[in-house]
């Protein structure tokens, strides 16, 4: 059955079931001298990108502030330009930049900060509402993070805010949202086939709020362009050495990794899709509150992600069949001890 359109849990709006990220369109910013984004963009290309995206029927595009400090926001509101009423526009708050040098100075939890915040991104984006705003900081206690709702619900009010999340793989954070949060919809978490979160997906159940996924293209493993002898420049993100970044080590794809891709290649791609359509069919059919937003940045593969719209979620026979392969593999993997607060640290407090 062909996906189209899911809705961001208890907020009622209603996005294509498949997003696009855009981390990666952003362009480079840094954290002294290490790098935050994914090495050099073409902006033309990036606004072309969005706009294809647009033609495709995806509707839902994920940015945040602190991304390309403030130059991905500029370039998703130029690239929406008089289509912006087509799309529905999630950014995030949190951490704290310096536009002109493009570096990320640090974080801010506070009220005072969000009033700011949310209103330099209207004014980044060039329109007069966020449909979804997050807040960027996945490890915040829970306890300033309620004192946050507050102002939110003033802003939802306002009209400036249509529904508002939390970008967190913390379960206690997600459960806080969903009993607090009158206008919460949204839990942004890492979720692929390679690295499954069922207590996530089980908050989301118990409190009608949908499941909005990054990484589900495992920051490129599932699209079959890496090998284990493939290397990423210094100026990408995926090629500088983390303890956070688990898809990559030392610039190049973890091995343990590319052996559950290997894995699963045969069973998402059975029915004729590309290893990447299956990934992400596999993620529909994990559970109808999913809505993965893969990061693209060309046309080439806004279309490839595109088309699995019309592919839908993965067969069910399909399904179990990854899950056969991968149930060993995984049982270590979802230890909560080896789980990344994913997506991590630009600071040593602070998360992309």
């Amino acid at each position: 059955m062909a996906e189209s359109t899911r809705t961001l849990g208890r907020s009622g709006i209603e996005v294509s079931a498949l997003g696009m990220g855009c981390w990666a369109i952003a362009g480079p910013w840094s954290e002294g001298h290490t790098p935050l984004g994914w090495g050099a963009v073409d902006d033309e290309e990036s606004v072309r990108a969005v706009r294809r995206a647009l033609d495709l029927g995806v509707t839902l595009f994920d940015t945040a502030d602190s991304y390309g400090a403030g130059h991905g926001e500029r370039l998703l509101g130029r690239a929406l330009g008089r289509r912006r009423d087509e799309a529905v526009i999630a950014t995030k708050w949190g951490y704290t930049f310096d536009e002109r040098s493009r570096q990320a100075t640090g974080r801010d939890a506070s009220p005072a900060y969000l009033h700011r915040a949310v209103r330099d991104s209207l004014r980044r984006i060039g329109t007069d509402r966020i449909d979804l705003y997050q807040l960027h900081l996945a490890d915040l206690p829970v306890a300033p993070a309620q004192a946050l709702i507050g102002v939110l619900e003033d802003l939802v009010t306002d009209g400036l805010v249509r529904a508002y999340g939390w970008s967190t793989d913390r379960v206690d954070r997600a459960v806080a949202l969903g009993q607090d949060a009158r206008h919460g919809a949204v839990v942004q978490h890492s979720l692929s086939v390679l690295r499954d979160a069922p207590d996530l997906l089980a908050v989301c159940d118990k409190y009608d709020l949908a499941s909005v996924n990054r990484g589900p293209l495992g920051m490129g493993l599932l699209t079959g362009k890496y090998h284990h002898c493939s290397t990423l420049p210094h100026d990408d993100i995926r090629g500088m050495t983390s303890g956070w970044l688990e898809w990559f080590r030392g610039g190049r794809p973890a091995p343990e990794w590319l052996r559950r891709v290997h894995a699963v290649r045969a069973a998402l791609t059975a029915d004729g899709r590309t290893l990447a359509q299956g990934a992400l069919g596999w993620i529909w059919a994990r559970s109808d509150r999913t809505i993965p937003i893969p990061g693209c940045r060309t046309v080439a593969q806004v279309e490839e992600n595109a088309a699995a719209l019309a592919l839908g979620p993965l067969r069910p026979d399909h399904f179990a069949e990854v899950e056969r392969r991968l149930a060993a593999l995984r049982s270590a993997a979802l230890r909560e001890v080896d789980r990344p607060y994913w997506p991590s640290p630009m600071l040593p407090t602070a998360r992309p």
